[in-house]
């Protein structure tokens, strides 16, 4: 494998996996005991103590004559979690974070599940970045309010802002526009009961058509346990947040609604804001099998934005804002409304979900020019999974259809200190999206399954120019493309799994993507091709009483990438470069390294060690423009790392590290770079599992002057204002009250 590794990467990568293999390998102990448990999809541990187990809700007669083994494979145990009480049936459409464990654990390829145990009752949990903060293989990277850099396996690494390359759902609806950009502004930490990640290809039940894959945010129903709390968080740069839910169910009907609002006025100038976000849902079982739920999720943001400086500006005066942001009071403001239904049918083998869902969104926006931008996305799915023996061997299909449409009444306008001057573009812009897969897992062995699906995915961006005084830039373009995906998956034990595949992806470009100005080529969005590419992968996953491990290494070879390749007053000009590579190494683990400190017994009391390893190496494949330079806009190594003391009781307290042990460029043509960081931090509280929770969580207490994040550019010089200063030393503090 390690043949092909692309030049001057061959020898770091190995030295990272020969690192990694040793930090996540169990010892022979380990190795020898079997808790029972399945496998977790992340390596990230929450800090309360262990919860009592779940008890199963009862299952229809008609479920109950299935083969003893399979029965067995389904039922197997799950980390434990607050048990739903015995009178309050499951949900059907909204699965348990047992249930969806067993789910996505069905991939052959990387995924992970965040609960929000492991985020949300110990930070401030105000960004995406908490959330994913020890998943390998993610780079998040907070700029100002909610919005984050954010890149999977190198995705989006051509966005300066907003986002592509990774589809955003909220319950299975999509955050993301029809033509393929997404926000960060949307989503809220505190709403959800876990996050699912899925790695390039192996989103392919949600459309697989990025490099980055899919990240879904899933709210409770009223079913759940603990569906009532409130919550206060406050902490530096004046930020604050109430928050409240609640839920419960009778008979048939059951609901949840959870709501919160925040206010900062943000580390750098011009960067204050507030926001107000509301998620709801409402469902009847019409039977123990049948079950319908009705989504609202509805947003205001009001967001000033300080701008990306130079590298010494973000260096040596972090908080300054850029001036043409003060003087233009640059701003991002959005106005969501989001509604949808899933409906739920399960049969004896086999399960039908489908819905509908539609999001009505406007973003006003004033920057460079004052951009009015009113969306309208709407679509809708269908799925069926079955799951049964064939001829003495288990066999699970699925198959399903996604639609995603929509339209954006796109107005631009001269800016003039922040209101709106003289009309200056005007358009109507309509994307279809529609995409089949299916996808098969045949065990040919009680524990190893061969695993063939592909995805088809027609698409159409049609654009209609209303303003004419500046040529008409109307047009059209039609994208047919297959992604196929093979793979293995081997349930060494109950405890441990391997895999490999092989698939593709396909991207399609946005309206966002041309390339126009003095002394570069005229490329018009109606000429930018699709991105594909071909992803290898292999790796493991596992979990023992006391030690978690992640490991999976990737290589794509991807053509026509949508990069930075030309400039034209200081703005990128996204197009189609030739060939490129991605590869990395993505590895986590999780270990209790010291037991029985304080207190011995069932219950002792442990120090346990998080670490997530990201390497990184992105490059151009002898291009014609920048030879076998770096990709910008990543680090090649990313590090998190944590050390908890945890007490039986609930209580812990612990240090945190984040470290770029290298800095990384900013340019194609690999002349400005980032500088290398480590910034350490400290966090207490108490979660015993119980109604009261606390925390208090210090950050970066060495007050390093740092850059979090860069925007890329195709040529750089030492005044290119790429950068995005790190956030300086902060406190926060929290308390929770559920029931």
């Amino acid at each position: 494998m390690f043949n092909h590794l692309a030049a001057g990467g061959g020898s770091a990568l190995c030295g990272a996996l020969a690192t990694i293999v040793a930090i996540a390998s169990p010892s022979p102990a380990l190795a020898q005991s079997s808790s029972g448990a399945m496998l977790p999809a992340v390596t990230v541990t929450a800090p309360q103590a262990n919860r009592p187990a779940p008890k199963r809700a009862m299952r229809s007669a008609a479920r109950s004559n299935q083969a003893p083994r399979r029965v067995a494979a389904r039922n197997a145990p799950v980390p434990s979690q607050a048990a739903v009480p015995a009178t309050v049936p499951a949900s059907l459409t909204v699965a348990t974070a047992q249930q969806a464990l067993r789910e996505i654990q069905q991939t052959p390829g990387g995924v992970a599940l965040v609960t929000a145990d492991a985020y949300k009752n110990s930070t401030v949990a105000n960004t995406i970045k908490d959330i994913l903060d020890y998943v390998p293989g993610v780079f998040a990277q907070p700029k100002w309010g909610d919005d984050t850099r954010l890149s999977i396996r190198g995705s989006s690494l051509s966005r300066n802002f907003h986002l592509r390359g990774v589809q955003l759902y909220m319950d299975g609806i999509p955050i993301n526009t029809a033509d393929g950009y997404g926000d960060f502004q949307e989503i809220d930490p505190t709403a959800y009961k876990y996050v699912e990640v899925f790695k390039g290809g192996n989103a392919l039940r949600f459309g697989a058509n990025s490099l980055g894959g899919a990240i879904n945010f899933v709210t409770p129903s009223g079913r759940d346990p603990f569906v009532n709390g409130v919550s206060v968080d406050a902490g530096a740069f004046g930020f604050w947040r109430l928050q409240a839910n609640a839920g419960g169910s009778n008979g048939p009907w059951d609901g949840f609604v959870t709501a919160s609002t925040q206010a900062s006025d943000g580390f750098r100038d011009h960067s204050f804001g507030h926001s107000t976000r509301v998620s709801g849902n409402v469902g009847y079982q019409f039977s123990p099998d049948f079950e319908t739920r009705f989504y609202i999720n509805a947003n205001d943001v009001r967001q000033r934005i300080p701008g990306t400086v130079s590298k010494d500006s973000a260096l040596t005066s972090p908080q300054t804002a850029a001036a043409g942001n003060i003087a233009l009071d640059q701003q991002r403001n959005i106005d969501t409304v989001r509604l949808g239904n899933k409906t739920t049918v399960r049969f004896e083998d086999t399960t039908i979900e489908f819905g509908a869902f539609g999001v009505d969104r406007h973003l006003m926006h004033p920057i460079f020019q004052w951009l009015d931008y009113h969306y309208l996305d709407y679509g809708g799915f269908a799925r069926v999974t079955d799951d049964r023996n064939i001829g003495g061997f288990r066999n699970r299909l699925v198959a399903g259809v996604n639609l995603l449409d929509g339209s954006i009444d796109n107005q631009q306008f001269a800016n003039l200190a922040g209101q709106k001057g003289a009309l200056l573009s005007s358009s109507i812009d309509r994307s279809q999206n529609t995409s089949v897969y299916v996808e098969d897992s045949f065990y040919f062995l009680p524990n190893v399954a061969a695993v063939a699906g592909t995805q088809f995915l027609y698409a159409t961006r049609d654009r209609r120019d209303r303003f004419l005084s500046d040529g008409d830039q109307s047009g059209r373009t039609e994208f047919n493309l297959w992604s196929p995906k093979g793979g293995l998956l081997w349930q060494i034990d109950p405890t441990w799994q391997a895999y490999a595949n092989v698939s593709r992806s396909a991207e399609v470009p946005s309206f966002g993507e041309s390339a126009n100005g003095p002394g570069i080529p005229t490329i018009p969005f109606t000429s930018i091709r699709a991105q594909t590419a071909t992803t290898y992968e292999i790796g493991t996953r596992g979990h023992r009483p006391n030690a978690t491990w992640e490991l999976t290494y990737y290589r794509a070879q991807i053509r026509n990438e949508l990069l930075c390749l030309y400039s034209a007053f200081g703005n990128c000009n996204v197009t189609n470069a030739d060939r490129t590579m991605h590869q990395g190494i993505e590895a986590g683990a999780g270990a209790a390294i010291f037991r029985n400190l304080f207190v011995r017994g069932d219950k002792p009391d442990k120090l346990w060690l998080n670490v997530a390893y990201t390497f990184n190496d992105f490059r151009f494949d002898n291009d014609a423009l920048f030879g076998n330079n770096l990709l910008p806009g990543a680090p090649r190594h990313f590090v998190r790392a944590e050390l908890l003391y945890k007490h039986p009781n609930g209580f812990y307290v612990g240090p945190n590290l984040e470290w770029v042990p290298q800095g990384y460029y900013a340019d194609s043509a690999n002349t400005l770079s980032t500088d290398a960081y480590a910034i350490y931090g400290l966090k207490a509280g108490f979660d015993d599992g119980g109604r009261y929770s606390g925390y208090i969580e210090a950050r970066n207490l060495a007050n390093k002057a740092y850059i979090a994040s860069s925007a890329i550019i195709d040529r750089a010089n030492a005044n290119s204002p790429l950068f995005e200063p790190g956030t300086g030393r902060a406190v926060y503090a929290g308390f929770k009250v559920r029931w």
